[in-house]
């Protein structure tokens, strides 16, 4: 039986900061990854955003994973050549009665340690981008774009230089947890593998695995959400603007925002789309809604200009009407198995918060015991 110091499930964006942070720290490491490619799930299916840290509840793992998370990322993308750009974006009121909430969201803002949001009046707002329509609206210079695969494959050189493995095609079918010196995995197609240390970042897949693994107190996960966000884009691939834009947020996610990709291309969406199922398929006829929502903010757009893109689904642990849920990181203090760290609900920010939950992982592990 092969057996290493940590096996991590899972290679989207946060396993392979994770594997690279644990193969850096010194540990022999293997990330299981059950599709034929890395980050091929919600990595892969987002808006590529690095998030300043804006909404999220002062103090919440979110919040303070993603002020943290967006400085490692810049530095990191800097030092290594990943495609990103320090874009901006403005969060825009369409409505009078709206100003309160831009007001109440540069004060959570400022609570968590964002300290360059500003205010941007009407006629400010006209200057920096003509096509938007709005009374107000707030500007952050520090939110930005990245290029989400440029940066998964940079993680995965990395985790590989620094000895760790990457299996694919390899899920978990079972296992044990159980006290003992060395835990168990059952992968499919590769048979029975140690390790001392565990740590799930399998996303959407989070539930199953854990559900696999005897010993494991299934009692304590968590409710299992699932939002599907849909995309469009414009039929020519292009908008007037030069920064993203969003609307206040909504219940579920942060509006049908205008994001643009390193190469300049426009995109809408996500929305929020509440299901049981794993459907990726986009309704051509959700553009009209669509742009029923985006004339609030650009008023000059053509529902029929707009065309599917692609889906997402998002592992959530709160529900439409809920509040919105944190980051769970279930670590041996949560559940009482020691080397085992499951990380649920990881959602946006994920991206911009991969390195800084890497490092909370390596915090949560005793890595003398997992030699």
């Amino acid at each position: 039986m092969e057996s290493v110091d940590v096996v991590v499930v899972g290679a989207g964006v946060v396993g392979l900061a994770v594997a690279r942070r644990l193969a850096l720290d010194g540990l022999a490491v293997m990330v299981l990854e059950a599709e034929d490619a890395i980050g091929t799930q919600t990595s892969s299916r987002n808006s590529e955003v690095i998030h300043a840290g804006i909404y999220y509840p002062q103090g919440s793992r979110k919040a303070t994973a993603c002020v943290a998370g967006r400085e490692m990322l810049y530095h990191y993308c800097a030092e290594t050549d990943v495609a990103h750009r320090r874009i901006g974006k403005l969060i825009v009121a369409t409505t009078e009665d709206q100003r309160p909430e831009l007001d109440r969201i540069a004060a959570q803002a400022g609570a968590n340690g964002v300290g360059d949001l500003r205010a941007v009046s009407a006629a400010e707002l006209r200057e920096l981008e003509p096509e938007v329509a709005g009374v107000g609206a707030l500007l952050s210079p520090s939110t930005g774009i990245v290029d989400g695969h440029g940066l998964m494959e940079s993680l995965r050189r990395d985790a590989e230089a620094a000895g760790a493995a990457i299996a694919l095609r390899s899920r978990v079918v079972g296992g044990s947890v159980a006290p003992g010196p060395l835990m168990t995995l059952e992968v499919d197609g590769v048979g029975t593998i140690g390790c001392r240390g565990l740590v799930s970042c399998a996303g959407l897949g989070a539930w199953d695995l854990v559900g696999h693994l005897q010993g494991y107190p299934v009692e304590r996960t968590p409710p299992r959400r699932v939002a599907k966000g849909n995309y469009f884009t414009p039929a020519s691939g292009s908008s007037p603007f030069g920064r993203l834009i969003y609307p206040v947020p909504v219940d579920g996610g942060l509006g049908i925002h205008l994001t643009l990709d390193m190469a300049g291309a426009a995109r809408f969406g996500p929305d929020v789309e509440w299901t049981d199922g794993s459907d990726l398929s986009v309704d051509p006829h959700r553009a009209e809604k669509f742009a029923r929502e985006i004339r609030h903010y650009w008023p000059g757009v053509d529902d029929h200009e707009l065309v599917p893109a692609y889906a997402g689904l998002r592992p959530k642990l709160s529900g439409p009407g809920e509040p919105p849920a944190d980051f769970l990181l279930q670590g041996p203090a949560d559940h009482g198995i020691p080397g085992v760290v499951v990380l649920f609900g990881i959602e946006s920010p994920g991206l911009t918060s991969c390195l800084a939950l890497a490092r909370d992982v390596a915090t949560m592990l005793d890595r003398d015991a997992l030699r």
